[in-house]
């Protein structure tokens, strides 16, 4: 298992360092964007993107979760080809059909959805983006399948970092405040496409196969209400719940919802390394799932992801208000009280990626809809119990709770198909750790630091809290305890 986990890791490591870097610096611009865009240009901005992400869903019919599974199935090459010309060609005739009747409505239906006139054009563009962005997980995940993890990684930088100074360029130097933000997105776009499409027209066959449409329809169009469940779920929709909820004057309310944005955003940084190991995960078990020690493999793994997920979420939810203070104007730390609760649902939507591939690996995808479709009633209700009482608090609870129940549920259902015995002992010892280690550094320092001098002190108290009460309560086993004195020797410098 030793290998297996230094080939994900390598992975790891690669996926994620294009997103990275590119996080780091937007990290560093929030300041400036906040300071030319209103609370009501975010509260609009998040509304766009819940119909960005809403449509990507739609627009790819599922098939993209079917093109991973059973590329795996192919015999040859030709029959790779065949499938990836069969998805193609269903989703140029299917979605070129909802695009055409979503512009269409789109003057009609702008002003009710944002309620506020004036952005049918930034709803169309956002709508034609995703369609064309509907197409890049085709050649992407060939690239995530045959391991060109760097390849894959410069293309994603490219893009995101191209989108960064598109916007910077729109926003801070021609002054489109919030309209320059879609402006930057449709010209990636424009630019991008063609590129990844001379790189992926070689491994298309320009033929439509029915048999093979109907199994990955039968595999992928589960994934439709599963997505849009999901986005119920987590943050994606929380901007309409607030506008459901809330009960504040309209523009007051579109204030409110960009305070809660701008947090939330915060607390969502934990999801760079999250997409980064979704990114890597679904290739290696996939490939490993045939394997005798899979089940054990993916046990051992789990904790590890676990480990992180919550070292990340203790440190992310300690510093948070030091943090706020330090990227926003003052305007926005009084919703700072959000970020610990995003951060506590992304470890739990972490739980669930990691807990639930059986019913990947064995193809019972219909049984995502159900999970999803509960975590989804539970997160309408909850909102609608706790923002009329607690306010933007209320989806950031909602959100922890929410994802709590959909990894369980979805955790119960995949171990019916496919079992794994996880290492239960263990994992609540890290959750344990974790939340001691913030209590300590949010309690224990005081309130009094400078906001830079807080982030790095609140962020070493848990690491050092988090590791100390780890060694203190024996998790870590005899095998590991050598490794990690292996590589300590590695890594400590040589006397003399």
């Amino acid at each position: 298992m030793r290998q297996k986990l230094a080939h994900l890791a390598g992975s790891l490591v690669i996926y994620g360092l294009g997103d990275v870097a590119t996080s780091i610096v937007g990290f560093l611009l929030l300041p400036v964007f906040t300071s030319l865009l209103t609370p009501a240009d975010y509260g609009v901005l998040a509304l766009l993107t819940t119909v960005e992400v809403v449509a990507k869903i739609v627009f790819r019919w599922g098939v993209d979760a079917s093109f991973m599974r059973f590329y795996y199935d192919c015999e040859d090459e030709d029959e790779r080809r065949r499938l990836a010309g069969t998805i193609f060609l269903f989703l140029v005739a299917a979605n070129g059909t909802l695009l055409t009747g979503a512009l269409v409505a789109a003057p009609f239906v702008s002003a009710g959805l944002f309620g506020l006139p004036g952005y049918t054009l930034a709803l169309q563009l956002v709508l034609v983006n995703t369609f064309v962005g509907g197409f890049y997980f085709l050649p992407f995940h060939v690239l995530r399948i045959r391991r060109r993890a760097l390849l894959f990684s410069l293309l994603n930088f490219a893009r995101t970092f191209g989108t960064l100074l598109l916007r910077i360029l729109f926003v801070v130097g021609l002054g489109r405040g919030l309209m320059g933000v879609v402006y930057a997105d449709t010209v990636v776009t424009a630019v991008f496409a063609p590129v990844l499409a001379l790189w992926f027209a070689p491994h298309v066959r320009a033929v439509l196969s029915r048999p093979l449409l109907r199994d990955a329809l039968r595999f992928g169009l589960p994934r439709i209400p599963h997505g849009i469940a999901q986005q119920v779920i987590g943050p994606g929709t929380d901007a309409y719940l607030l506008r459901l909820f809330l009960a504040l004057p309209r523009d007051a309310r579109a204030g409110a919802i960009g305070l809660y944005s701008v947090n939330a955003s915060l607390g969502l940084a934990m999801k760079y390394f999250l997409s980064a190991f979704e990114t890597a995960w679904a290739p290696f078990y996939f490939a490993t799932m045939k394997e005798a020690d899979a089940k054990r493999t993916f046990a051992g793994i789990t904790t590890y992801g676990v480990a992180v997920l919550v070292l990340l979420a203790a440190g992310l939810a300690a510093v948070s208000t030091d943090l706020v203070r330090l990227m926003t104007k003052p305007a926005y730390v009084a919703a700072a009280g959000v970020i610990p609760w995003i951060t506590v649902g992304v470890v739990f939507q972490g739980f669930y990626l990691l807990t639930s591939i059986g019913l990947n690996i064995t193809k019972h995808t219909e049984y995502y809809p159900v999970a999803t479709a509960i975590g989804a009633a539970v997160n309408v209700a909850a909102n609608a119990l706790l923002i009329p009482w607690i306010g933007v608090y209320g989806p950031a609870v909602a959100n922890a709770a929410s994802y709590a129940v959909l990894a369980g549920v979805a955790h119960h259902l995949s171990q019916r198909f496919y079992p794994v015995r996880y290492e239960w002992g263990r994992l609540a010892r890290l959750a344990a750790a974790a939340v001691a280690a913030f209590a300590a550094a949010r309690w224990l320092i005081p309130t009094t630091l400078p906001s830079l001098a807080g982030v790095f002190v609140r962020g070493a108290v848990v690491v050092a809290v988090y590791a100390a009460l780890l060694a203190l309560t024996g998790f870590f086993t005899s095998r590991e305890i050598v490794r990690m004195r292996q590589a300590w020797r590695l890594l400590r410098p040589r006397q003399g």
